[in-house]
């Protein structure tokens, strides 16, 4: 396999050649968990009027205490439009319009009521349980810079400043594509030699949960020309991600006809384990990935290179695997020549979270994983990592 680049280089070199792709307007129903490809600017002031904090009655701070005589009322969404006078109090619900000549808001809680009358019994100060005009955001004011991710929360504040659509990244469209003879859907029969196919379902959720469509043809056998056919319709896609066929074996034929189809191939081979054979190569502005085939090599490919790669492509300011650091529960012993990423479970201990290894960590125990919520990283070297170390990991989401 010659020279291994290491796992930041490959990364590098993944998201140099991830362009951003083009922007697209689209409805705030459609924005959810995408980031922004321009900052927006509110068209409104927001709350747009001085409104009521509590129910209550809008008074004018100078009369209290004092007993005041009541001439109206206020609802959300009906305004009063008879201006408040000296010695008058207009009762007003949350969120409706302060009055003219009012200038605080008594809670219903603190006045007695007498007919058509309230005694507030306390002193009031101006601007009491009002909320301003633009408090929150002056029209014109920036409300969230290009590239922040749309939130919940986010979208629920675009909609209240009135905005009704805004520019994102078009999404990128992933075809996955699984190879090997051996495969078949789940629900079949397995006939002698053969296994089922789990990577297209994970990889698929992988990539749809960072925001792209996701195209899985059927598994391509491990034959030149169906791979050449199932190949040529894949690279219509903005990623193009196969699983099995990059190693060194006999019926290792993807790179080679990726090759033949135009693909420039990156780099093959990264000094990590599990998924040294993984390929990289770009077909114009086309990224292929090709993912070694045990399950577990396929995963931490994915997490490392591929969704990084989707991310970048829709404008994500940070799109590097989000790794955080951690505490070692027990020794491990590191490879000379690799980095290693091992599976482990999180405990979230009091000094915050302790990484403990899982058993059955060969590439091939996609079982094994479901023990396991982190993939901890142990740089390469010679001496073993104790416990009580500190590491950093990748939460399995």
């Amino acid at each position: 396999m010659g020279d291994l680049i290491a796992v930041p280089d490959a990364l590098a070199a993944v998201l140099g050649r991830a362009a951003t792709l083009p922007v697209e307007r689209v409805e705030l129903s459609r924005a959810a968990g995408r980031p922004l490809a321009e900052p927006v600017r509110s068209p409104v002031d927001l709350p747009p009027f001085p409104s009521s904090s509590m129910d209550g009655y809008a008074v004018r701070a100078s009369n209290a205490p004092g007993v005041l005589r009541v001439v109206g009322t206020v609802a959300a969404g009906r305004p009063e439009r008879r201006a408040l006078r000296d010695g008058e109090a207009i009762g007003i619900s949350t969120g409706g319009v302060v009055p003219e000549g009012a200038d605080a808001v008594v809670p219903v809680e603190r006045v007695i009521v007498r007919l058509d009358e309230v005694a507030v019994e306390s002193t009031v100060s101006l601007g009491d349980n009002i909320r301003r005009a633009g408090g929150d955001v002056r029209a014109g004011a920036t409300v969230l810079e290009a590239g922040a991710q749309l939130t919940p929360a986010r979208l629920a504040a675009l909609a209240a400043c009135g905005i009704e659509r805004v520019g994102v990244r078009r999404r990128p469209r992933v075809a996955v594509l699984a190879t090997g003879s051996e495969l078949r859907p789940p629900g079949e029969a397995l006939a002698a030699g053969q296994i089922y196919e789990s990577n297209g379902i994970m990889l698929a959720a992988l990539l749809e949960e960072s925001g792209a469509l996701v195209e899985r043809p059927a598994a391509a056998e491990d034959s030149e020309d169906v791979l050449e056919r199932a190949l040529l319709r894949a690279l219509a896609a903005d990623v193009v991600v196969t699983s099995g066929g990059v190693s060194v074996g006999p019926h290792d034929l993807v790179r080679r006809v990726e090759a033949r189809l135009g693909v420039e191939e990156v780099f093959w081979g990264v000094a990590m384990r599990p998924g040294k054979p993984i390929a990289f190569g770009v077909r114009g502005r086309t990224l292929v990935f090709g993912l070694p085939g045990n399950p577990v090599s396929a995963l931490v490919g994915c997490l490392l290179f591929v969704r990084p790669a989707v991310l970048a492509l829709q404008g994500h300011p940070h799109p590097a695997p989000p790794f955080r650091t951690g505490t070692l529960a027990r020794d491990v012993t590191p490879r000379p020549e690799r980095d290693d990423y091992v599976r482990a479970r999180i405990d979230w201990a009091a000094a915050g979270p302790l990484l403990e290894p899982t058993t059955g960590q060969e590439s091939h125990m996609i079982v094994k994983t479901t023990a396991a919520d982190a993939i901890v990283h142990v740089p390469r070297g010679s001496d073993v990592v104790p416990a009580g170390a500190r590491v950093d990991f990748l939460a399995l989401e």
